[in-house]
């Protein structure tokens, strides 16, 4: 039985195993969307999934509580599937295996899924309390967020009622979020006809791995190593000086998590391959001397493997290792009036080249949607240049600050109130489902907060354990202080 269970406030904390024990990556609902829907109605609550896969379960208000103002309370049910090289996880089929380590919870080689497990749980912990006191609730537990917020984007107006939603998602104790970035998907698309390597040539498999990745809104602006960006550098000059030809590169699996690994087939010939093993030697040298501050060691290694049948046409592999390496990746600006905050960024993060197609997946963030506008043009006019066909898809605005929201000044004063500080009020360059939601039900006063988590997306996401018990009692004061309708 995991020691999780120990952990204070239990009744959060007892959800969050049980969350870690299903399945739950984004595109595999099923399992978690049924024990959610189980647990509202063995608690004899309302429970339903609307026509997007979303969650929707109803709490009445106390007795004397039926006048304040419905709240929502939202998170997402999915977590994103990550895990290191050498660790055996099936995220279909295997539950997460956590464990403490000081103040930390952490998993055993994955994402810990506290990213957005924890705020399900303090859900289902207040659907449970009976001796809570609060006005009508909702809990909207939407569907695939990593992946495109696609429950989000498919809420329809009616669904639920309330007139607060407070969005259980992010991932600093004792922060408010009042905002957030917009974002859009750049695919950039080609199909080609493969040739056959020269005779005598050889193939040689790169691999990169050991970067520590993270989440591509919240750590962008760390300065992290991109997997996809740092192996364009070494195929570009393995091209340039020994007559390397690409075959094959997988980098990178996730839209919005910073690309870990990548690796590469390219062939050359055979009298070449000392030399070509001297560059993967240099290039491992020189990433780790560049990113000593940042990254663990990075791996950088070669292996020859059997010819491939096909490779990449010359002029269209040039073309595409242009494209790459000119791609915009990290920060483009922050944000002139917060100079702290993170505006516009993009993340380079997926890359599959081989058997005649090849596809390389951006997801740009902007909170300014002249400045998001300028981005996605600009990886646009780049992959066009290599022939490429680019589609935007999945795009949403950002959420626009309020800093008149009533809900806004009734939990700073509750903040102050029980901790004796003032919550710090921000916006946020992750994408929230806020604005989405915003969007459909105009006029919700929302707010986002949630505990301490750290590098959520990678396996070394992890939650701090004292600041859980905060964000829960926090969330039940603010229930029990909502605004008179």
């Amino acid at each position: 039985m995991s020691t999780i269970l120990s952990l204070a406030p239990q009744n959060v904390w007892k959800h969050f195993y049980s969350l870690t024990q299903i399945p739950r990556p984004s595109g595999h609902m099923e399992k978690v969307t049924e024990f959610l829907i189980n647990f509202g109605k063995g608690l004899g609550l309302e429970s339903f999934v609307d026509e997007a896969g979303n969650v929707i379960i109803r709490k009445p208000a106390t007795p004397g509580m039926e006048n304040r103002k419905g709240v929502i309370l939202q998170a997402h049910m999915d977590m994103v599937p990550q895990k290191n090289n050498d660790t055996v996880h099936d995220f279909e089929k295997d539950p997460i295996e956590t464990y403490i380590d000081g103040d930390w919870v952490k998993a055993k080689g994955t994402t810990l899924g506290a990213d957005n497990g924890l705020g399900v749980a303090a859900i289902m912990a207040v659907l449970e309390a009976k001796d809570l006191k609060h006005g009508p609730l909702e809990a909207l537990i939407t569907k695939d967020e990593e992946t495109g917020m696609y429950g989000a984007f498919g809420l329809k107006p009616g669904t639920v009622n309330g007139e607060i939603l407070l969005n259980l998602d992010s991932e600093d104790e004792g922060e408010l979020y009042i905002g957030c970035a917009g974002g859009m998907d750049v695919t950039a698309t080609l199909e080609y006809k493969e040739v056959a390597p020269e005779e005598g040539d050889i193939a040689v498999k790169v691999t990169l791995k050991g970067l520590r990745g993270g989440h591509s809104g919240l750590e962008i602006n760390e300065g992290r190593a991109n997997a996809n960006k740092l192996l364009v550098r070494f195929i570009r000059e393995a091209v340039a000086s020994y007559e390397a030809r690409l075959a094959s590169w997988e980098g990178g699996n996730m839209r919005n998590a910073i690309p870990r690994e990548a690796h590469a087939v390219i062939t050359i010939p055979a009298e070449n391959e000392k030399e070509l093993l001297g560059l993967v030697k240099y290039c491992e040298d020189l990433f780790n001397e560049e990113y000593s501050a940042i990254e663990t060691p990075i791996s950088f290694t070669a292996e020859r493997v059997e010819l491939p049948a096909g490779e990449v046409p010359e002029e269209i592999q040039d073309n595409l290792i242009d494209a790459i390496f000119a791609c915009q990746n990290g920060v483009t600006r922050m944000i002139p009036t917060v100079p702290d905050t993170v505006e516009t960024s993009s993340n380079l993060a997926i890359i599959t080249i081989g058997e005649g197609k090849a596809a390389i997946k951006i997801l740009a963030r902007s909170s300014s949607d002249s400045m998001k506008e300028y981005l996605t043009t600009s990886l646009e006019s780049c992959f066009s240049m290599a022939g490429m066909k680019v589609e935007m898809t999945g795009g949403y605005s950002g959420w626009q600050p309020n800093v008149d929201s009533p809900i806004l000044k009734a939990m700073k004063a509750s903040y102050k109130q029980q901790f004796g500080v003032e919550p710090a009020v921000k916006v946020i360059h992750a994408g929230l489902e806020c604005g989405i939601i915003g969007a459909i039900i105009p006029g919700l006063d929302m707010i986002s907060f949630g505990p301490t988590l750290r590098s959520p997306h990678s396996p070394d996401e992890r939650a701090l354990i004292p600041t859980v018990q905060k964000f829960y009692d926090f969330l039940v004061a603010t229930l029990e202080q909502t605004p008179i309708k």
